[in-house]
């Protein structure tokens, strides 16, 4: 009975993460046509959608390890997408800005990303995909806390 169960949880494992990278595959070939790296596009998308950022929350808010956060923002800095403001209230924290170019490109190609993302979910029925969300969630919820 458990060898029963710990095949099935394997198996679950093995299908969720194939059906993650294949969905992923898709959505970044999208985000790459469009000279960006699927980080670089996560930094401009969550700027665009929920305003400045400070430096140090946007690694969590996009599951990339903080370190990494810098060597994006500097990229995308250079190809003029986004901006570092300082705080006004505390120089300890710096905040990241999507610029006017930066905006003009997430408007230009997030449209397109969703669009993408609709196709790729299309074999689901709406009802199914709110039960996948829900099941999701209820699959993280104690793998968070390991």
């Amino acid at each position: 009975m458990e060898n029963d169960s710990i095949a099935t949880s394997l198996k679950l494992f093995i299908v969720l993460s194939r059906a993650y990278k294949a969905i992923n595959e898709h959505v970044n070939k999208v985000i790459q046509a469009n000279g960006l790296n699927p980080t670089e596009f996560a930094v401009l998308e969550l700027l665009y959608h929920k305003g400045d950022q400070p430096l140090q929350q946007i690694g969590a808010k996009i599951l990339l390890a903080s370190g990494s956060i810098t060597y994006v923002v500097d990229k995308l800095e250079q190809k003029g997408l986004l901006n570092r403001i300082a705080c006004p209230k505390d120089r300890r924290v710096i905040y990241a800005h999507i610029s006017e170019d930066g905006e003009k490109l997430i408007q230009e190609i997030f449209p397109e990303h969703a669009k993408q993302i609709d196709k790729l979910m299309s074999s689901l029925s709406d009802a199914e995909k709110i039960e996948a969300i829900e099941l999701l969630k209820k699959l993280g919820i104690p793998a968070g806390k390991f």
